[in-house]
């Protein structure tokens, strides 16, 4: 059953990066920065699922399955790397320092949202 938990949430998580990153792309005219969102949010909620406490099918289906196809880590490196190639050094460096800062405090704040849900 495991299993299928994690594969109809990867289903869900891909889909779901695929609009949301296209939409912030869209608003705010850049590609990595739809990315870059989708991973501060996929932080965010990994972080409030994981601080809820052990729940195996949210786990599997939401940590495992749907925030492993959201969050697009694989993505951020290579829109990264071609940042680099292109020359555009300060927008490639504000991409890393960017994502991994806001990924942090994104994870840090979905903890605590997720610590207090569970009192």
């Amino acid at each position: 059953m495991a299993y299928f938990w994690i594969t109809l949430g990867g289903a869900a998580g891909s889909a779901l990066r695929y609009f949301v990153a296209g939409l912030v792309a869209h608003w705010l005219g850049h590609a990595f920065l739809g990315t870059m969102f989708v991973n501060v949010t996929g932080s965010f909620t990994i972080g409030l699922i994981a601080a809820l406490g052990p729940i195996a099918m949210w786990e599997q289906l939401l940590m495992i399955g749907m925030m492993g196809g959201y969050t697009t880590f694989s993505s951020f490196s290579l829109q990264t790397l071609q940042l680099i190639h292109e020359g555009r050094w300060t927008v490639a460096f504000t991409n890393i320092t960017g994502s991994i800062l806001l990924c942090l405090v994104g994870v840090w704040l979905g903890h605590l949202c997720g610590a207090a849900g569970r009192r």
